[in-house]
């Protein structure tokens, strides 16, 4: 069904009633606050100037994020997330910002510097006190069994499927793991076609997200065409200087059974 907003399509798939049991104490963020903190100059233009496109704090309303809450952003490279997660949930809230070393050397995006270099000056000039470093693959992450309240796994789970179904099957089973009962796992990627290369072009199928995620054991809650874009081209790389980043990208909210 739709909302009147027209772009969020909820996509039930199981007839049990959705866990939506929140934390202790947890609240809603203030998408205003959150909004005005965003545009502050203590934040890197490059990434004020994604979000438009990204439209981040439509995002986390819609995968219900709050207040208060553990959240980790999975291969958070440059921290773009990272960043948008610790201002919404706050100083009672942890960001772990996760990056293996030898993704924390890749170049960042639109930038001179490493992804790793990228990340801890958005941390230190954005006084991100809450934000966690875990700067070892998400295998390795040290995480405790059912620790964390929220997920976000953005732009890259094409790359684990990609590479093989099973490395997807590994990685949603660990975040699994690690997630708790009736938590989040937010799901962002670029949309690919059937007919296309999605391995050469950084892409996937929602079809292909949607069977991964339920193998792993996960509910699909929900699903967004808030970062939808008609005017992408699926036969061009997600690369594509013609596309200037502006793919067609599906957005789910995956929640784990309470049971």
């Amino acid at each position: 069904m739709k909302q009147n907003n027209s772009w969020i399509r909820y996509c039930v798939l199981t007839t049990a009633l959705v866990l939506a049991s929140s934390i202790a104490g947890a609240q809603p963020f203030d998408a205003a606050a959150l909004s005005a903190s965003l545009r502050g100059t203590d934040r890197e233009i490059s990434d004020r100037m994604r979000d438009a496109a990204r439209k981040p704090v439509e995002v986390l309303q819609f995968l219900q994020l709050e207040q208060g809450m553990t959240a980790l952003d999975v291969y958070a490279a440059g921290g773009y997330y990272t960043f948008v997660l610790s201002r919404a949930v706050g100083d009672d809230g942890v960001v772990y910002a996760q990056n293996s070393p030898t993704a924390s050397r890749y170049d960042e995006d639109r930038t001179d510097m490493t992804q790793g270099e990228a990340l801890d000056g958005k941390i230190q000039n954005g006084r991100l006190n809450n934000v966690v470093k875990i700067d070892k693959t998400i295998r390795e992450n040290g995480l405790d069994d059912a620790s964390v309240d929220f997920i976000l796994v953005s732009q890259i789970l094409h790359d684990y499927y990609n590479r093989s179904p099973r490395a997807a099957h590994e990685l949603l089973t660990e975040l699994h793991r690690i997630l708790k009962p009736g938590g989040i796992l937010g799901i962002i990627d670029h949309t690919g076609t059937a007919e296309n290369d999605n391995n050469r072009l950084h892409r996937m199928l929602n079809s292909q997200a949607i069977e991964a995620i339920s193998a792993a054991g996960f509910i699909v809650e929900a699903e967004s065409d808030l970062l939808s874009n008609p005017r992408d081209n699926p036969r061009r790389s997600i690369f594509d200087p013609s596309l200037n980043r502006g793919t067609d990208q599906f957005l789910l909210r995956v929640r784990k059974p309470d049971a």
